[in-house]
């Protein structure tokens, strides 16, 4: 997975991008808080973001609401390095959308399960993501269930839904299968009462 990685000391930040790497992970470098806000706008596929706290121009807590005020983004993981030890700052940073905290200097270790983990929660959301979007539909009647289970014709849940109004047709499937052969038949049944 790709790894947004932010860290405004240039020791830390080699030293975490080669623990990505070891990890089997692509990291994606940023020096700051702003550099690391264009990668992530810039369109890449970052879903875990692995910032530095205290940054200049834009730190890991901005960096992170920016992040969240994303809604139309799909899920990303946030992990937080810090030095900081009070549990008011670290209540600052779970109300920004911190996911999770590691002290400095990290350890080699602990960041590799750390990423594990983020992993393994992104991938249970894209799951619970693909689960959600599900529509029950009668296999029988077709009428479709809504999110307060009560069922209702597609027609129905489709105007419910949406500013659409619909109009029938026959396409051109179900006029060879259904329309065709009761034409066919009544041209047959037609031609036999007029002789």
């Amino acid at each position: 997975m790709k790894v947004l990685v932010v860290e405004d000391d240039a020791v830390q930040r080699v030293a975490l991008e080669g623990a990505v790497k070891r990890f089997g992970h692509n990291p994606v470098v940023a020096e700051d808080g702003e550099q690391a806000w264009d990668a992530f706008t810039a369109g890449a596929d970052l879903r875990v973001v692995l910032t530095d706290w205290l940054m200049p121009t834009v730190d890991g807590i901005e960096l992170c609401r920016r992040i969240r005020r994303q809604r139309q983004r799909p899920y990303t993981y946030i992990l937080m390095l810090t030095i900081k030890k009070e549990k008011s700052e670290y209540l600052e940073g779970m109300e920004a959308g911190v996911d999770d905290f590691m002290t400095k200097p990290f350890d080699v270790d602990e960041l590799e399960a750390r990423l594990g983990v983020a992993e393994r929660i992104l991938g249970l959301r894209v799951e619970l993501d693909r689960l959600t979007s599900l529509l029950p539909i009668c296999a029988y009647c077709k009428d479709i269930q809504d999110d307060r289970s009560r069922w209702m014709s597609v027609e129905q849940y489709v105007t419910s839904k949406t500013d659409t109004d619909l109009t029938h047709t026959i396409c051109p499937s179900c006029f060879e299968s259904e329309v065709k052969p009761e034409l066919e038949e009544l041209k047959r049944t037609s031609g036999r009462s007029q002789s």
